[in-house]
């Protein structure tokens, strides 16, 4: 089986041998792959349209899960339909690749492609498409305030450090969720809305979340708790797992979600803020073919 596909390639990978040495053995095996590296921003969505008015209907992003995002909202921009998406996880986290269980080396990654890609669902925030995980509060602050060194050093731990440091800091938001049958209000400091697992390289927010199931996971963290255990709960994945940390967040599935907030929140989709005081959130199921591994722990 040939493919016919085109490599979105961020900017910072340009020189990856790896990557150049991957590209050539696939050409070689018969199959047709395109490349374009990405400078600016802006970039991902014009290569995109590039691809598909080529003809082109399956894309690579080859970066993390900026780039995944930013392509993914092209994709569901142009209107087409039958499009696929494969993943080459070149990123610092990789979090939806990490989850959905796609190999980190690059020939392995490409491979995906030769099997067939499956239907999987894509979340609308107002005028926003993310494939991974949305993200506010306090949780979102340290993930984009932990040094790229500290979590070198100390991988998932560098982020409860960093959220000790700067406990004098916590400040709740505040926010009231409904869909109709699902209701919360209150101050939280951590919320998760998420398609994928995890999010801010291993935070697993959403531990249970499908691609495929039509449904968004949501994971609030009410700020009406010990304030200590509440950071460890949201950073510390031992704290996740001991039996007197379970229930700390609230959670539901819900395939629509509105979010409203007294002052502007800022909303994190995989790297990407958005500020509002009023969020509409959608599931668009079997939007969007991804080629995962068949054993992938993100198809229901």
């Amino acid at each position: 089986m040939t493919t016919r596909s085109l490599l979105v390639l961020h900017g910072k990978q340009a020189a990856n041998e790896e990557v150049r040495h991957a590209v050539m053995d696939w050409r070689d095996k018969g199959h047709e792959l395109e490349v374009r590296v990405t400078w600016e921003a802006g970039d991902a969505e014009r290569y995109v349209r590039e691809a598909l008015d080529l003809g082109f209907d399956t894309l690579i992003a080859g970066g993390g899960d900026g780039s995944v995002r930013d392509i993914v909202h092209a994709m569901m921009a142009s209107d087409r339909d039958n499009l696929s998406l494969a993943i080459q996880p070149l990123g610092t986290a990789n979090d939806f690749a990490t989850a959905a269980g796609i190999p980190d080396t690059i020939p392995e990654a490409l491979s995906l492609l030769e099997s067939p890609a499956k239907p999987s669902d894509v979340i609308r925030v107002n005028d926003h498409y993310f494939l991974n995980m949305a993200t506010g509060g306090f949780g979102t602050e340290v993930t984009t305030q932990t040094s790229e060194d500290l979590k070198s050093m100390l991988g998932g731990a560098a982020y409860l450090l960093t959220g000790l440091t700067r406990f004098s800091e916590i400040q709740a938001a505040e926010g009231f969720f409904s869909n109709g049958e699902f209701e919360w209000q209150g101050e939280f400091l951590a919320l998760g809305l998420g398609n994928g697992r995890q999010a801010g390289g291993g935070q697993r927010l959403c531990p249970d979340a499908l691609v495929n199931d039509g449904l968004l996971d949501v994971a609030i963290l009410p700020a009406q708790m010990d304030l200590l255990a509440g950071v460890k709960e949201l950073f510390d994945s031992e704290a996740r797992q001991a039996p007197d940390q379970e229930g700390l967040f609230v959670r539901s599935r819900v395939s629509s979600l509105s979010i409203k907030t007294p002052s502007p929140m800022n909303l994190n989709l995989d790297g990407e803020p958005i500020q509002s005081t009023k969020f509409d959130i959608a599931v668009v199921p079997d939007r969007l073919r991804l080629h995962l591994p068949s054993d992938s722990p993100l198809l229901g």
